[in-house]
């Protein structure tokens, strides 16, 4: 099974691409990390163009990858940015419509199940959800920045539910 998880972003979208084997094999990892990523936009470009950007974007990544499920973190705003969460808002629909266009399965996770997924605690930090992405993946080097190691996180978050 093939994972896409997302970290939405208006300007900065984390991506990540998970090979989930089913079931594992003997002395080896059940996930394989294919690609992770970020998907950028100009911040001085009209939303409407920025949108547009993430909905080409996404779509050839799904084009590339052909993933089964679409792992997304869900919208999370703290009352004093609530301008952040709207902007956030606004490129995760353009995500989710990209993949009920390719007729792939979404699933969405709140931060704070898939960092208890990641990391055994819904409360972790940014750091300690990097280090717990190292040692699962048997990465050499810790997931950076924090927007694609997010994304690893929502991926391997969705496998473990399979």
């Amino acid at each position: 099974m093939r994972i896409l998880g997302i970290d939405p972003g208006l300007q900065v979208c984390g991506y990540a691409v998970l090979d989930k084997n089913l079931p594992a094999v003997a002395g080896s990892s059940a996930e394989k990390l294919l690609e992770a990523g970020l998907v950028r936009t100009d911040s001085s470009a009209p939303i409407e163009l920025r949108l547009n950007q993430v909905a080409k974007d996404f779509q050839a990544l799904i084009k590339k990858f052909s993933p089964g499920l679409v792992a997304v973190e869900e919208l999370y705003s703290h009352y004093a940015h609530p301008r952040t969460a709207i902007l956030m808002g606004h490129a995760r629909g353009v995500i989710l419509q990209a993949a009920a266009a390719a007729e792939i399965e979404v699933r969405s996770f709140s931060a704070t199940r898939i960092k208890k997924a990641t990391t055994g605690n819904g409360r972790a930090s940014k750091m300690q959800v990097q280090r717990a992405i190292k040692s699962l993946l048997g990465l050499r080097k810790l997931p950076e920045p924090a927007d694609v190691a997010d994304a690893i996180a929502a991926a391997l978050c969705c496998a473990n539910e399979l």
